[in-house]
């Protein structure tokens, strides 16, 4: 059973970076077919994706987030990582990390999230 667990801090102030780790238990990072994703939620708004890291270490990201965000891994640790760089209240979301299934990107396994809120 894959279980991912997200973790960072739930207060930024505006300006600041975003840093948020996803673990993943019961699977690898590393394993070919399968990738990992961001995905955020602000308040009253839909899911928005942010970003993958493959099982590979390529990256993709949003165009819109993309000058701003930053996914990398720790395999040793079952980690991948969020960065996301100047951050503001608009930024304010429950963010989730995701395993994506290759064959039809869809996310079949989910953390359950943590709230971060913008302020000062």
């Amino acid at each position: 059973q894959v279980q991912l667990q997200e973790s960072g801090p739930g207060l930024v102030k505006p300006s600041q970076t975003l840093s948020l780790t996803c673990t993943v238990s019961g699977g690898s990072v590393t394993t070919s077919y399968y990738a990992w994703s961001w995905i955020r939620q602000p308040p009253g708004k839909g899911l928005g994706w942010m970003g993958v890291i493959k099982y590979d270490g390529s990256t993709y990201y949003s165009p819109s987030l993309k000058i701003r965000t930053s996914i990398s891994r720790d395999t040793s640790k079952k980690q991948f990582s969020l960065l996301l760089t100047s951050m503001t209240p608009e930024d304010a979301a429950l963010y989730y990390c995701t395993r994506v299934v290759s064959s039809d990107y869809g996310m079949d396994y989910w953390g359950k999230g943590t709230l971060v809120a913008v302020s000062s």
